[in-house]
């Protein structure tokens, strides 16, 4: 059955232009932390969507701290480029990425890249 109600957010919904801004870090987290805590201190600087996550723990994908600060150097090149939607291969592991948004929107690792075809992207960052 359909309702015939509008539902009122009390919450105001700004721009994202005028939403208060996480202050900027330079994390450089130690050797060996695991995933979760990595994810956990750069949350402020990139994102990595719901659906990114998933593939992640899917297709069994480990990233280190070394892995999340050659993303980010990469979706930095990217956004001084201009680029809104990268691919950014990096060794075996791909991930499209808003660089806007500052945000993994999928990961896949070399046997799901195999035959797949990127649509939505303007620009690739390769990380050798």
């Amino acid at each position: 059955m359909v309702s015939n109600r509008i539902h009122h957010n009390p919450r105001p919904i700004l721009p994202l232009d005028q939403r208060p801004k996480a202050p900027e870090r330079k994390i450089r987290p130690p050797a060996g932390e695991d995933f979760k805590a990595i994810l956990e201190r750069v949350q402020g600087e990139i994102r990595f969507s719901h659906h990114a996550l998933e593939r992640l723990q899917k297709r069994d994908i480990a990233l280190t701290a070394n892995n999340i600060n050659s993303l980010q150097k990469a979706m930095a090149r990217a956004a001084d480029k201009g680029a809104r939607e990268s691919l950014v291969l990096l060794d075996k592991l791909a991930f499209v990425v808003s660089i806007k948004n500052k945000t993994v929107i999928t990961a896949l690792d070399d046997k799901s890249m195999r035959e797949h075809v990127f649509t939505n992207i303007d620009s690739a960052v390769i990380i050798k």
